[in-house]
Formats: structure tokens, sequence, C-alpha cells
């Protein structure tokens, strides 16, 4: 009596969680208008410029509105929606979902694993940021999505220029003094142990310290400051290492610090180790994924 109280309870329970799960739309085309938010002209204009895509490049770009996500997570629900259609070619997996919740003001980008390097995470964002969000606040939702689209497909043709590309200015001031406080206290340790590090490891130490002296100063400083500090320790600290390693004096200093430091002169530096519906635009005869894959890459936003 006891085992089938606990086998009907944990099936009714797992009867009643599918049920709360979303359902993922009809593919119906190219674009799928469920919860009514685009004219019909703006649907028959996206379908025609979609289809004229993937006709000269194979990329499948699909848009998808939905009234809301219930309670769903927007990220899980749009790679299930991906999945699900199976949108881009199979082996390139080129497709692109872009998702629309309406009651959630929730709009997302999502990306098959081919086209990452095309449509990186922070050009989704941008997209998100500069073309769709904007309109979608002024109530444009034929506008958001248009423009949403045509930088998509820009982007994936490498002519989309974002209006915000990173400077300075998009951190205040708070935030770059504290990224600089963390990158001298933690990079500028590692610079110090490079640079009174003999052999090998102090050398292997000099390059891998290369991409985050040329990253975060940008990020920090800007792109003038950013390049000076890149300039001051690629040559600075380069022209120290070389002075150290082969001049006589050099080498006598920096025993001198590898005792001080390390206690020793030997070892230099070690480390220890679906069922809505709604409208779409004309597809012209059907239209359906090709099998492509998605690993989660894109970007979300709100309005």
């Amino acid at each position: 009596m006891t085992i089938r109280f606990f086998l009907c309870f944990f099936y009714f329970a797992f009867v009643a969680l599918r049920a709360q799960t979303l359902e993922v739309p009809f593919l119906a085309g190219r674009v799928n208008d469920t919860a009514g938010m685009l004219s019909a002209a703006t649907l028959e204009a996206l379908e025609q410029t979609l289809k004229a895509h993937e006709d000269s490049t194979s990329n499948q770009v699909v848009v998808l509105t939905i009234p809301g996500l219930q309670g769903e997570v927007l990220e899980d629900f749009s790679l299930r929606v991906a999945e699900t259609w199976k949108i881009g070619r199979a082996h390139n997996d080129n497709g692109v979902l872009l998702l629309i919740a309406r009651d959630d003001r929730a709009v997302r980008i999502e990306v098959g694993s081919g086209l990452e390097g095309d449509l990186p995470d922070i050009t989704c964002g941008r997209i998100i940021r500069n073309e769709i969000v904007p309109h979608f606040r002024d109530g444009d939702f034929d506008g958001g999505v248009r423009n949403g689209v045509h930088a998509i497909l820009a982007a994936i043709q490498g002519a989309y220029v974002a209006s915000d590309e990173p400077s300075s200015s998009e951190l205040d001031w708070k935030g770059r003094l504290l990224m600089l406080f963390v990158f001298s206290i933690v990079v500028g340790m590692f610079t110090y142990i490079c640079a009174v590090s003999e052999g090998f490891s102090g050398w292997f130490l000099y390059f891998f310290l290369i991409p985050f002296w040329f990253a975060f100063p940008l990020v920090i400083l800007g792109t003038q400051g950013g390049m000076t500090a890149f300039g001051a320790y690629l040559f600075g600290i380069g022209g120290l290492k070389l002075w150290l390693s082969f001049s006589p004096k050099g080498k006598a200093q920096q025993k001198k610090w590898s005792k001080k430091w390390g206690g020793s002169t030997g070892g230099g530096w070690r480390s220890s180790s679906g069922g809505s519906s709604g409208r779409s635009g004309s597809s012209g005869g059907g239209f359906s994924g090709g099998g492509g894959s998605f690993s989660g890459g894109g970007a979300s936003g709100r309005w």
C-alpha cells in the first residue's frame, strides 16, 4: 500500500511538473509571432529578408515572439526552442534565434555553435541594448525586431559596428579604481616575481602576463593609457630581464634578488602545483530547421 501511494504521488507530481513546462511552439516560418507583436507588413518583409539571407549563405535566422515565459528561465527556454527546431545546417551549426517574451519584457539572441565567432556574446548584447531595447521601450516592436534582425545579419557578415564600442567610459571611476587596485595587487605581484625569477620560469611568466597587461589597462585607462602601460611592461620588464639575464652586473643583481625573495639562487620562481498559436511570415513552400546545434552562446536583455 505504501509503495503504491508513493508511486502514485511521484507520477502525479511528474505530470504536474510537465504540465507547467512551457511548450515549444510549432515552427511555422522564419518569423513566428505567437504574441501578436508585429504588423503584417513587418512579418512579410522580415520573412523575405531572412529567406534571401539563407539562400545566399545557408545561415538560418529565426524570430519567435511569445506572450510570456510562464515561470521558465529565458535562457533555458531559448536553448530548448533552438534545439527543438534545430535551426541551422547540420555540421555547420549556423543558426540564430531571436526570442522575445512580451509580458516578461525580455529578449534573447541564441547563437549556434558555428556562428559564435561572428556573433560573440558581447556583440549580441550590444545589438539588444542598442538596436532592440530603445524601440521596445517606445512601444515600437516592429522597429525593434526589424533593427535587431538587420544588425544580426550585418554582424554575421562582419559589417555591424556598435555605437558603444568598448572604452574606459563604460565604467564609472569607482569601477575603474577597483579594477586598478585588483590589477595592481594580483598582476603586480606576478610581474615582480617575473622580474626577479631566473631562467625559464621567469621568461615563461613574462610571456604569460602579456595578455593581461594588454587587456586590463585598455579597459581601465582607455586606449592611450592602456597602450602606454602595455608598452612599459613589454619593453620595460622585457629590457630589465634581458639585462638581468645577460650582463654580469645584471646576473649579480638577480642573484641578490633571488636570495632575498626565494631564499635560494638556483630555482627561480616555482608554483605549487510547440502548442502556441500565432502569426508567421509566409515561408514560401514550408520551412524547417536543418539540424543545427547550440551550446548556449548569445545574450539576453530586458526593456
